[in-house]
């Protein structure tokens, strides 16, 4: 039992290795209506990349609406040179104070969560208001549940535990990342250097990329945190029944990571053998799709007509995870893993 929660860490990077990997290729990869020169260098494509970000914050920056302002704070967060104005802390300031803030006022604060320096992370201040203002989101919990166990705080780590399994959902606010980024990403066409000859994806290409590599940095959880406190059910009918109700909220919520745990504890955890095996397929399945999921981002490279498609699912709007199903279906590639498939073999996208 504890060993295989302990190793749930190592499950999840499986499940979700492909959005992480996008994440770092937005500093690396992009496209433009017109292709490149062919001796255009790798090096010369990330500066020409870094500099159409830089125009991006610049268009978005005078906005006066919280989405727009969301955006260019996201596109801003990898960038080291900004004014005060246009950096990442100065734009999540003005987007939390902008029109049309309160729906999206919990969004804005999760991704303040990552408005830290490294000794003081996550933004302290971000999370108290999270759960002042989100108490029924049991992602909120488990992030308290991390600090609280980094602070050797036990006995409120538990409690922690305790209001996430009487959450309502989770959602980490992925969806409204992408959604802003897929909104405002077509101010300005990628300028031609910053692509190589051979991604045909042209514009569209790299809009896909950068809006789904830039959200996939969003803040989370350490999910392996609560994973080692659940290690402890089989001893602690207490812990155990809590871990069993959070389990079911993360099954049903926003991200493929929250959901790979979620199906985890159901799998350990269950009496039912049943439920053990049909957790244990469905968790499956959830590596299939994610794995043809980003197959399908990696395709947008070099295929605008997909690429295009990604960015308008994203620009409607949903969780992570309404979009990734969204995406597979509507290139008809099935969201339930063939029998004889295992994560160790292929998962081409079959649309």
């Amino acid at each position: 039992m504890t060993r295989t929660l302990l190793s749930l860490a190592l499950a999840c990077t499986v499940s979700v290795i492909a959005l992480p990997v996008m994440a770092d290729s937005t500093a690396k990869t992009s496209s433009a209506s017109k292709s490149a020169p062919a001796g255009a260098t790798a090096q010369s494509r990330d500066k020409a990349l870094l500099a159409f970000q830089h125009d991006l914050v610049s268009v978005l920056a005078p906005r006066a609406d919280a989405l727009p302002l969301l955006a260019a704070a996201l596109i801003a967060r990898p960038l080291n040179d900004l004014p005060k104005f246009n950096n990442f802390h100065g734009l999540l300031e003005r987007a939390a104070q902008a029109d049309g803030a309160a729906p999206i006022a919990n969004a804005i604060n999760w991704t303040r969560l990552a408005d830290c320096n490294a000794n003081a992370c996550p933004n302290t201040a971000a999370l108290e208001q999270l759960t002042s203002q989100a108490p029924d989101n049991a992602a909120v919990w488990l992030l308290k549940l991390d600090e609280d166990t980094r602070n050797a705080k036990q006995d409120a780590a538990r409690d922690d535990l305790a209001k996430a399994a009487n959450a309502k959902l989770y959602d980490d606010y992925a969806g409204t990342s992408l959604k802003a980024l897929a909104g405002s990403i077509g101010v300005l066409p990628p300028a031609a250097d910053t692509f190589s000859g051979d991604n045909a994806g042209g514009a569209a290409g790299v809009q896909a990329v950068l809006v789904y590599g830039l959200a996939s940095a969003q803040p989370q959880p350490v999910l392996s945190v609560t994973a080692k406190l659940c290690s402890d059910a089989a001893s602690n009918a207490s812990i155990k029944t809590d871990c069993l109700k959070l389990g079911k909220i993360l099954e049903w919520g926003s991200s493929p990571l929250g959901r790979s745990l979620g199906l985890h504890l159901r799998e350990v955890l269950a009496d039912d053998p049943a439920q053990q095996a049909d957790a244990k397929q469905a968790r499956l399945s959830l590596v299939w799709q994610v794995q043809n999921f980003s197959q399908l981002l990696g395709r947008a490279q070099t295929d605008a007509a997909i690429a295009q498609h990604l960015v308008s699912i994203a620009r409607h709007g949903g969780t992570e995870m309404s979009v990734l199903l969204t995406a597979l279906r509507d290139n008809n590639i099935p969201t339930e893993a063939p029998a004889d498939w295992t994560p160790q073999g292929p998962a081409p996208a079959q649309g």
